[in-house]
């Protein structure tokens, strides 16, 4: 796996990802909170490893 996301855009996963987790943990119940917890967890893992699939799908690569 090739790296195609920029600093910025990982620092924008991380934080949407903590802004997410804490969204469903205080405000969110039930099915809209599992689903919220999973899209969190995706934007950590991308972030963390700087591979985002969908990039690759659609050409976009934002690390210079």
């Amino acid at each position: 796996m090739k790296k195609n996301e920029g600093l910025f855009d990982r620092f924008a996963r991380i934080v949407l990802a903590l802004i997410l987790a804490f969204a469903a943990y205080t405000i969110m119940t039930g099915v809209w909170q599992a689903i919220v917890y999973v899209l969190a967890a995706i934007l950590a893992i991308t972030a963390g490893t700087g591979f985002c699939a969908l990039y690759t799908l659609f050409g976009i690569n934002t690390n210079k």
